[in-house]
């Protein structure tokens, strides 16, 4: 079958690495290399999370065939094999709870690619990726908890590294601001005055240094006249 490009329209933007890429080390290999990524925070009535499930079943039967169910079900209990899930496994060390946006019944795709993706400007058209400049500012407005329209591409894992289910990140344009996850930004504004400048020398009455020609040092002398005559040739020489 021929494998779409899904669309998710309007979702919560988490954990970016849009700007710079992240270094990864594969779990089963341990090497290590570097992703572009993302993840997409939905509701299950979001049409991209719809559309992402019929698309992941249709795949897996093509892949699989009678197996699929199988596969399917070892991919379901294990989250190191898919690209998506439900946002209470994705569970803050610190606070035991699920991160900030996963909560309420909420779902994740997690999409990456070694090639940093497109970043589409507000008027629809991707920035030239030539533009490094260009790139790099957009893809920094793209925080987390901020809300995104991106494309993802699904494909099925089946290798000597086992079988999942995974997504390319394609694109993301930013669509919206929300509310930063995390503590934000903090503002420390109120701690600080302004600050006076130091006393120093003023313009016009600034000395410069003696090795310089200031008054630091005496002018140096002229060197003396020479005290001997015009030189005479050695007597070897015809002197």
């Amino acid at each position: 079958m021929e494998i779409p490009v899904i669309f998710l329209s309007d979702v919560r933007l988490s954990f970016p690495h849009l700007a710079e890429p992240q270094k990864q080390r594969n779990e089963v290999t341990g090497k290590e290399r570097i992703s572009y990524n993302a993840e997409f925070i939905l509701p299950q009535t979001h049409p991209g999370w719809q559309k992402t499930m019929e698309v992941y079943g249709k795949m897996m039967v093509g892949t699989f065939a009678e197996h699929a169910s199988t596969v399917m079900q070892m991919i379901q209990n294990d989250r190191k094999l898919r690209g998506f899930g439900v946002g209470t496994e994705k569970i803050n060390k610190k606070t035991f709870k699920p991160y900030d946006g996963y909560e309420n019944g909420m779902m994740f795709i997690t999409a990456g690619s070694e090639r940093q993706p497109q970043i589409i400007q507000g008027d629809g058209t991707p920035v030239d990726p030539m533009n490094t400049m260009a790139v790099q500012q957009l893809a920094r407005k793209l925080y987390g908890g901020c809300r995104v329209n991106a494309a993802v591409k699904p494909w099925v894992q089946k290798n000597q590294h086992g079988n999942g289910f995974r997504f390319d990140l394609v694109a993301v344009q930013f669509f919206k601001d929300d509310t930063p996850f995390g503590e934000g930004v903090v503002d420390a504004s109120g701690l600080f005055g302004a600050v006076q400048p130091a006393a120093g020398p003023s313009a016009s009455g600034a000395a410069m240094p003696g090795f310089m020609g200031g008054a630091g040092f005496a002018p140096v002398p002229p060197m003396p006249a020479a005290p001997f005559g015009a030189p005479t040739l050695p007597s070897f020489l015809g002197g």
